[in-house]
């Protein structure tokens, strides 16, 4: 049994749930892993498994840029590490709200383990390939979206395993991101090639849209809001949407979670639902300047969309996970099509100069 099993077993025994069965559930692009438990009186609950060792350390909200960039990937763009203390401090942001998010039975956070509530297996996107209509799922998306949005959002989050800072996704972050693109996908395309002054060119390009991003981040984003990590619950009214993998939630811009639910990497969402849902979240929010939003909309989802490809470059390359190569195509079209909205010429124009069309897919 490795150190890492002894550690499950011991987590599980001091909550109760020595007898408890176990089955692992797949992987995904993490160095998280889940199982679902099973009591003997047939109570399911889920076993939240992030080993702090197999991560860099959290964002220090006193770091510098200078010295996030020095720290590593987690530092720069993806803050929280993954810790369990913040997705308890989330959790328990989002139930206050109204919102559904677990019920955090056990939690050992230096160890990297919790106790959840299981919230099934209906995905959005498995529901969907069922049959079930996809608007109202995505209405119903966007209200909670909504929910979150107008409320306060605190910079310091508690949750069951303490204290959490919400930090915000700022330029580092977003510059950051959208870097994973000019760094990984020559990797992967040895066609391109990004000397010098093509970076040079890259982060002068992405400027405006990174500080309007900036500028905005006023809201808490789940900041991995689409149809794999969404949950049907009926019966729960404005709870009906269950949240899960949050753990990296930042202070963002409030266009950023809906395009990562209307723009997925994962499925295609038809135009029409992208649209009646955008109209959606402006008939519940109608103090927003629709046009300011939707450049914003556009530019944070090309930016986003970029740095998904770097993603998906660096997993295939470094990580040897060939599977990914399937999502790409999609995220070169929603791409291609961000790259004729306004605001985004300039970015346009390096793509024009520099990723040939016939690269783009």
């Amino acid at each position: 049994m490795s150190d890492r099993e002894l550690q499950r077993v011991d987590f599980l025994k001091a909550a109760g749930l020595a007898d408890a069965g176990r089955a692992p559930l797949p992987g995904d692009a993490s160095t998280r892993r889940y199982e679902r438990l099973t009591t003997p009186q047939g109570a399911s609950l889920m076993l939240m498994d992030q080993a702090p060792a197999a991560e860099s350390q959290p964002c220090d909200p006193s770091w510098s840029p200078e010295r996030r960039r020095a720290e590593g990937w987690n530092a720069v763009a993806r803050l929280s590490a993954g810790r369990i203390e913040a997705f308890a401090a989330v959790a328990a942001h989002l139930r206050s709200l109204g919102l559904s998010a677990p019920e955090i039975i056990a939690v050992d956070a230096a160890a990297g383990l919790a106790v959840l509530e299981d919230f099934g297996d209906d995905l959005f996107a498995r529901v969907i390939e069922a049959g079930e209509p996809e608007a109202p799922l995505y209405l119903a998306a966007v209200e909670a979206l909504a929910t979150l949005h107008e409320a306060a959002t605190p910079e310091v989050l508690t949750g069951a395993a303490g204290d959490w800072p919400l930090l915000a996704y700022d330029e580092t972050a977003l510059q950051g991101g959208a870097d994973l693109f000019i760094e990984w996908l020559p990797r992967l395309d040895p066609a391109l090639d990004f000397g010098g002054g093509a970076v040079a060119e890259w982060r002068a390009a992405w400027a405006p849209v990174v500080a309007r991003g900036a500028a905005g981040a006023g809201v808490m984003a789940h900041r991995d809001y689409h149809a794999e990590n969404l949950i049907r619950l009926p019966g729960r009214g404005p709870a009906s949407v269950g949240m899960i993998d949050f753990q990296d939630a930042v202070r963002a811009h409030p266009s950023w979670d809906l395009h990562s639910l209307l723009q997925d990497a994962r499925r295609d969402v038809p135009p029409e639902i992208e649209a009646r849902a955008l109209a959606h979240y402006f008939d519940l929010r109608p103090q927003i300047d629709r046009a300011a939003f939707q450049q914003d909309y556009a530019g944070l989802a090309a930016l986003n969309e970029a740095r998904i490809l770097g993603v998906f470059a660096r997993l295939i390359v470094r990580d040897g996970k060939p599977r990914y190569r399937a999502f790409m195509p999609r995220m070169w079209a929603h791409l291609n099509a961000n790259l004729d909205k306004p605001g985004l010429e300039g970015v346009r124009a390096w793509f024009d100069r520099h990723v040939p069309v016939e690269r783009r897919g």
